[in-house]
């Protein structure tokens, strides 16, 4: 598991614990070589990750973030199809750069994949020391589309999860 993978599962863990009011969601690397595994100690079920990255927008690059992010979910359905997705969780690790973007409306585009889950993951900016994640999960309910921001310490000791809706 290379480091961003683990700040990124870390990162779904940190939205989960505090939705679920609970401290039951944790990861681990997996021992097959994949992109980690999110555990949940009161189901006792285990959802391999697997991660895809949206890299920065090259100059004069039109596309939406919205649109990189679908592009990014559909290659990695088409690595194996429903074999190689079915049960897992994909993690789109976005480092586009290229400003806002809506989960809502990536949520809308997002073709149907063979994904347990597909969450969107990335530094929305950094401050004194302080990074910014946003963390949004790919799927619509009557509020929109899950999205979380978590507020990591300069001091790596603390953190701040807050809903945004």
């Amino acid at each position: 598991m290379r480091s961003r993978e683990a700040l990124a599962n870390w990162l779904l863990c940190a939205v989960l614990n505090p939705d679920t009011r609970s401290e039951r969601f944790t990861f681990t690397s997996d021992p097959l070589g994949g992109d980690g595994i999110i555990y949940d100690s009161s189901s006792k079920e285990s959802y391999q990750t697997e991660h895809v990255m949206v890299p920065k927008l090259r100059a004069g690059d039109a596309r939406s973030i919205e649109a990189l992010i679908v592009q990014a979910a559909k290659q990695k359905q088409e690595k194996g199809g429903k074999p190689y997705a079915e049960g897992k969780i994909l993690i789109v690790l976005l480092d586009a750069g290229g400003g806002e973007w809506y989960p809502n409306r990536a949520t809308r585009l997002l073709p149907a994949t063979n994904f347990l889950e597909v969450w969107v993951v990335g530094l929305q900016f950094a401050q004194d020391g302080n990074y910014v994640y946003g963390v949004s999960k790919l799927e619509m309910l009557a509020s929109g589309a899950p999205t979380w921001t978590v507020q990591i310490a300069a001091t790596f000791d603390a953190w701040t999860v807050r809903r945004m809706q």
